[in-house]
């Protein structure tokens, strides 16, 4: 037996969304806990994701004492941990798990694990985070299937990222923080999640400046201890509640969002004819109908969101003349293409750029969630599309969205889960 997600097209949306935590930051919040020194920090917020519940379990095989209650409140121990080898299952099912690389080894000067996991989108080396720790004194062995990363002392140093990555960004931090010395990273990327874990560091004790700009400096402390904190809303989540909204929604309140981190998505819309009223932590989403084609180009913050590019392509199939979006993050993020086909939608692939043509109309049919976002955009389709559609791999689609079938259905969707 398996889950699957129906959803009965046609059915408009109205009334009020809440916003869970951000799952990109919340990934690098957890195993920046454990260089907490025999302590415990207490985050808030945390959303109800299947990605949290992988890091709970590389936790618990460090020894962390870890509890979750009230819903979202996280508690994490640190007063057994033990530097053990991660080759537990998790580790394969979570990109994310490679924090636990600059984690451990900023703590204990070595870490052993399996290769990390997640989605596929086309060729994600981790090739800037182990030049980072590299830089750093470490050194990176790779053998069959593992990375074994050690080093006598870790010692600040100047190092260029040959573009802007988020993880690597993330994880030369973590590292860093308990380095002797001075370390700058240039060329650091600039998304609200680095902000959000640089804050949630200094709270614990340690020096990180320049969170946010294309210069980071970490000047190394002695220890760090534990701390509290409030994770920040997630943008890519509230980005795919105002798609929906602009997609099928007769007037929708998106709560708990930070405006300035959706801008990039919200121009967008509004280019496109949807009215869009946004305040200080909310944004009011009606669709008047006839939508707009548009050209986007996802690029990394403050630009286009890469993450939004799936949800947005499945809107485009109903904007009225040829669409274009351009990926220059992950070239080969067009999977769900495919199974927006299947559906109808027509559109034309040469990578790393679709043509979305519309408006179509979409119909029901079964469509496979080939990763996170790409089962997002189904979703969005789904709710537009005449009859019934059925998605297959949720597992996707629960590593980033807390509660989503339950939003939907508050919103007015009749969408449910089924086993088969």
């Amino acid at each position: 037996m398996r889950e699957v997600i129906k959803i009965e097209g046609g059915h408009r949306l109205s009334g009020t969304v809440k916003i869970s935590s951000a799952k990109n930051a919340t990934v690098a919040l957890i195993p920046a806990a454990i260089l907490a020194e025999k302590s415990v920090v207490d985050i808030y917020g945390v959303p109800n994701i299947a990605d949290v519940e992988s890091l709970s379990i590389l936790l618990k095989e460090l020894g962390v004492d870890v509890t979750f209650d009230n819903n979202d409140h996280y508690k994490i121990d640190t007063k057994n941990m033990k530097n053990i080898t991660l080759e537990h299952d998790a580790v394969t099912k979570l990109r994310a798990s490679y924090y636990f690389m600059g984690a451990l080894l900023g703590k204990y000067k070595y870490v052993k694990m399996q290769m990390p996991g997640g989605c596929y989108l086309g060729p994600r080396p981790i090739d800037l985070h182990l030049k980072g720790f590299e830089a750093l004194g470490a050194t990176v062995d790779y053998k069959q299937g593992f990375y074994e990363i050690h080093a006598e002392e870790l010692v600040g140093a100047k190092i260029f990222l040959d573009f802007a990555s988020v993880g690597a960004t993330m994880n030369i931090v973590l590292a860093a923080v308990l380095a002797k010395g001075k370390t700058t990273i240039e060329n650091a990327a600039k998304e609200p999640e680095i902000i959000d874990l640089a804050t949630f560091l200094n709270n614990m004790g340690a020096s990180v400046k320049g969170a946010g700009t294309s210069v980071i400096t970490i000047e190394g402390v002695e220890s760090l201890t534990g701390s509290v904190h409030e994770i920040i809303p997630d943008r890519i989540e509230a980005g795919t509640y105002i798609i929906m909204a602009a997609a099928m929604g007769d007037e929708v309140r998106v709560e708990n969002i930070i405006p300035l981190h959706l801008e990039a998505l919200t121009s967008k819309l509004i280019e496109m004819g949807v009215d869009i009223e946004t305040g200080t932590d909310y944004a009011i989403i009606k669709n008047n109908g006839g939508l707009k084609p548009i050209d986007i180009q996802t690029l990394p913050y403050p630009g286009f969101a890469t993450d939004l590019q799936q949800p947005l392509t499945a809107l485009l199939t109903q904007a009225a003349g040829q669409s274009t979006v351009r990926e220059t993050i992950y070239f080969e993020r067009f999977k769900h293409a495919h199974e927006l086909e299947k559906m109808g939608a027509k559109i034309q692939v040469t990578t790393p750029q679709a043509a979305i043509n519309g408006p179509t109309d979409l119909f029901g049919t079964k469509v496979e969630a080939t990763d996170l976002r790409c089962g997002a955009a189904l979703v969005v389709a789904g709710l537009m599309a005449s009859g019934t559609t059925e998605i297959h791999e949720i597992y996707h689609i629960d590593r980033g969205y807390d509660n989503l079938v339950e939003k939907l259905t508050d919103l007015g969707a009749k969408i449910w889960r089924e086993e088969i």
